[in-house]
């Protein structure tokens, strides 16, 4: 197999590659560094942690070392690399840091969570390599801060978790900024028809390296999985940390945040110490996590599938699936954190009732039938559960097989008449269940009782049976008299008073 010196780099990457420690390629950069190095685009299908970050990162360096800029006067952004997420976006960047230590290059990474404004100063002051997150780039390109109009050289990474994550039409949108003539670099973990589809529109006449075959895990990593209750989880995972000392660190991976959150809290109530790493966490909290786990100052990360592709993370040996997820692919991206670059590696994965399908899922994904650890306290409570939740389908089937029995059981129904006869009978029951109608009457309006006059003949009695005449009422009579007249008295303090107009005294009175 070559080794870096015998690919055509030059000096001050053959010195940083040193540095790092890196003397023989592995062999996604061996097949692409040298048709890279000819300004070829690129289609690379390859799992996590095969060194493709390297493979694109020293091309570019010599690329733009060795090419003058086209306007020495202007600092324009030379090279674009797109990545679905801040952790990833930070690693590559740091990646290029180290490679490119003594070359004259300015990179800049640039995301979402953190204030803008001081990498609007930095994409001011002039930048050669771009390591940008779709939405925040999208962001600046709308302000005026970013201009693609010069780019020579465009990498997206992880395409086909930019189509699990949503970005896929923030991506077709940068995509329509950048300038035909340039250098494509197309990688993806999976290669899912979308994917494929979409490599084909900004692809022109690409060089495919394919190291592995897609959605496949490394040889090197030992897969286990754990049958278990949901209840018990929490258990089997303290279980496993306390039997097993020599798990110097741990990522453990959940498919909600709540749950990453909840998985911490149990880890530290037992005397663990574990942080967590999701989108709810903002972008200090998340470096700080994943500072103090590469220190060794936790034992346990906990993250969600988001940071999944975010993590690299130097002799991570174990990685716990404390949920399966419902996407097989991203069963390949968690493992995908541990054996990295040929590394050995092992990964656990739990395994509830209601998860089975995800497991034959990525089973067949992998085509590869995952080991069933059983030597744990809480396997018997695994099983309990799983012929509980059984066991309601076995009795609708039951039941269903019983009434068909019966339904072939029961004596045939009579034959029906012939029609004609159908309907004479029918009429005939009409004729004699139809009810006798009875005539309207006419509603005739009650008359006036006559006025009962008084007879000669005994008349008390008449008088005392008579009704009492109708009460009339008195029409006034004489003038209408009129109440008083109120006239307003004004005092001094400008108020009002109403007073009736009376004489104080009569004229009599005077004196």
């Amino acid at each position: 197999m070559k080794t870096f010196d015998q690919m055509g780099l030059i000096d001050p990457l053959l010195k940083a590659l040193q540095h790092e420690g890196y003397t023989t390629p592995t062999p996604i950069q061996a097949q692409a560094i040298p048709h890279l190095l000819e300004g070829r685009d690129l289609l690379g299908c390859a799992q996590t942690g095969t060194g493709k970050t390297a493979a694109f990162a020293l091309p570019i360096l010599q690329y733009l070392t060795q090419q003058p800029a086209k306007d020495l006067h202007k600092k324009n952004i030379r090279a674009l690399i797109l990545t679905p997420t801040r952790e990833l976006a930070i690693q590559i960047e740091e990646s290029l840091r180290a490679y490119g230590r003594n070359l004259p290059l300015q990179h800049l990474v640039i995301f979402g969570g953190v204030g803008q404004q001081p990498q609007v100063n930095a994409l001011q002051r002039g930048v050669d390599v771009l390591v940008a997150t779709p939405g925040r780039l999208l962001d600046l390109i709308q302000q005026g801060f970013v201009s693609l109009h010069n780019l020579e050289v465009f990498v997206l990474d992880e395409a086909d978790r930019m189509l699990d994550m949503g970005f896929i039409h923030d991506v077709k949108r940068i995509i329509t900024k950048l300038p035909a003539k340039r250098q494509t670099l197309f990688f993806s973990a999976t290669m899912p028809p979308d994917i494929q589809a979409l490599a084909n529109t900004i692809l022109t006449h690409p060089i495919k390296v394919e190291v592995t075959p897609a959605s496949s895990t490394a040889d090197t990593i030992e897969q286990y999985i754990y049958y278990v209750s949901k209840k018990d989880k929490p258990a089997l995972l303290v279980h496993l940390l306390q039997q097993n000392q020599d798990i110097k660190n741990v990522l453990v991976f959940t498919r909600t945040k709540h749950g990453a959150d909840r998985v911490v809290k149990d880890l530290m109530r037992a005397g663990e110490t574990a942080a967590a790493i999701h989108g709810n966490k903002s972008q200090n909290a998340r470096q700080l996590a994943l500072q103090n786990f590469k220190k060794g100052v936790i034992r346990v990360l906990v993250a969600t599938d988001i940071a999944a592709r975010g993590i690299d993370i130097d002799d991570l040996g174990h990685v716990i699936n404390y949920e399966l997820p419902n996407i097989p692919e991203s069963y390949v991206h968690r493992i995908g954190r541990t054996g990295r670059a040929g590394a050995s590696g092992v990964a656990f994965s739990f395994c509830e009732a209601e998860e089975r399908a995800y497991l034959k899922d990525i089973q067949k994904l992998i085509s590869k039938q995952i080991p069933v650890e059983e030597d744990h306290p809480y396997v018997g409570n695994a099983h309990a559960v799983h012929v509980k939740t059984e066991q309601p389908r076995q009795q609708h089937q039951q039941r269903r097989q019983q009434q068909q029995r019966q339904q072939q059981q029961r004596p045939p129904r009579p034959q029906q008449q012939p029609p004609a006869a159908a309907q004479q009978d029918k009429a005939v029951a009409n004729n004699q269940q139809a009810p006798v109608q009875k005539p309207k009457q006419q509603h005739q309006r009650p008359q006036p009782r006559p006025a009962q006059q008084p007879s000669q003949g005994n008349g008390q009695a008449q008088q005392g049976n008579a009704q009492p005449p109708a009460r009339k009422f008195k029409k006034p009579t004489g003038a209408l008299t009129m109440p008083p007249k109120k006239e307003v008295v004004k005092d001094d303090f400008n108020s009002k008073h109403v007073a009736p107009v009376t004489p104080l005294f009569n004229d009599d009175d005077r004196w």
